[in-house]
């Protein structure tokens, strides 16, 4: 078993102490003995595939669970592997999983560029990183973003569906972004706008806008990490009761120097705001909040070594917290074939749960309470250069 120490500490809003405070000796959580990467391949050997026979490329999957089935939201490729904003064949799904028989009982297309609806047709372009979320007792909410890189600004929509008659709405709607500017069509230029009021300078991206680490509850209001990837801009952002409106609450971006991107958001005991940003090139980087709106600068913690440029996690459950991150070493060469998932009570003191070790990667997790279980997606391949071929699924574990 690996077990890390570091204490986190925020101290003010415009400075972080991070450094000289090591936390003591706690009960272990995990039994003598355990082994994380015997573990991740029990739960390695009991995916299964949740994209169609035709798909060749499938990235960026998220899921809500309700009753006794997975909605599992994904981005798919029928004529190659991996994923590009610039491919404008690129269309999302919606997979019904049941989690009592591991049945795929259906595959439904969310939406495709230039496809006719009752109300709009979505203009040529890619449909990119979709999002899912239960709205009420029969409607599930999926996001996604219509892009074209070079050609215009990227826009993100929703469509709902229907739980009893598992039939999509005949329409699609805009989302929105709301800013201290005003409240506009979820466009890469408005959270661009607002970044630059708090000294934002790199280039902007008209396209790259996603709902990325979502949806997570705090206090009863619900919110997501929204970023740039292109534009390397990130921000938390608060769901407002319309389900269709994102209001931009505070920027993550410093230093500007690193790629920050994706980031995972969650709160300490004490109800300090963290997130875990991805640097490409580098090693993870932390950002604290008292408020969610002023953000500290990013540092590298030591419990988070060797990271690599890829999707991290983190989550909350069953009282426990879940850190999720790429390590930067490969399985006989494979990108992104090495992820470690961490546990601590305090956000102090970590054990490391599970190391998924894999040529066929394991990246762009995502992780979902049921009841007493825990369920994951997750991107993975057999032979291309960025192992972006399927979406799995399957049982992380159930609560003992």
């Amino acid at each position: 078993m690996t077990k890390i120490f570091c204490f986190i500490a925020a101290v003010g809003v415009s400075l972080i102490s991070w450094s000289g405070l090591v936390a003591q000796e706690t009960t272990p959580i995990l039994p003598e003995g355990w082994d994380p990467v015997a573990e991740a391949n029990q739960v390695m050997d009991r995916l299964i595939t949740v994209t169609g026979p035709e798909v060749k490329g499938a990235h960026d999957a998220e899921m809500a669970i309700v009753d006794r089935h997975a909605y599992i939201v994904a981005e798919v490729d029928e004529h190659h592997s991996g994923e590009s904003a610039a491919k404008p064949w690129i269309y999302s799904t919606l997979s019904v999983v049941s989690l009592d028989t591991l049945e795929l009982e259906e595959i439904l297309p969310i939406a495709k560029g230039e496809q006719i609806f009752k109300n709009e047709t979505l203009p040529v372009g890619s449909v990119f990183v979709p999002r899912i979320l239960q709205i009420s007792d029969d409607t599930l909410r999926c996001y996604f973003a219509s892009e074209m890189p070079g050609k215009r600004q990227s826009q993100t929509w929703y469509r709902d569906f229907d739980l009893s008659s598992r039939i999509f709405e005949p329409t699609i709607h805009l989302a929105y972004l709301k800013t201290a500017a005003g409240t506009f069509p979820m466009q890469p230029k408005y959270l661009y706008e607002d970044a630059q009021r708090f000294g934002f300078s790199k280039k902007p991206k008209d396209f790259g806008l996603y709902l990325f680490d979502s949806f997570k509850e705090f206090d009863g209001k619900l919110y997501v990490a929204i970023n740039n990837y292109p534009g390397r801009q990130n921000a938390l952002a608060l769901v407002h009761d319309d389900f269709k409106t994102f209001e931009v609450l505070g920027h993550m971006n410093e230093p500007q120097k690193y790629a920050l991107s994706e980031p995972a958001v969650n709160q300490l005991p004490d109800g300090t705001w963290i997130a875990i940003i991805r640097v490409d090139g580098g090693n993870y980087r932390f950002s604290t909040s008292e408020d969610g709106r002023v953000w500290t600068e990013s540092v590298v913690l030591p419990f988070v070594s060797n990271g690599a440029s890829s999707k991290p996690t983190f989550d909350k459950i069953n009282g426990l917290y879940y850190l999720g991150w790429q390590v930067k070493r490969d399985i006989n060469g494979a990108n992104r074939s090495v992820f470690y998932l961490d546990v601590s009570r305090d956000a102090k003191t970590w054990e490391r749960k599970y190391q998924f070790e894999t040529e066929n990667s394991f990246q762009y997790p995502t992780f979902r309470q049921h009841g007493d279980d825990v369920w994951l997606t997750v991107t993975q391949g057999d032979e291309s250069k960025s192992r972006k071929e399927r979406i799995m699924f399957g049982k992380l574990e159930t609560r003992k």
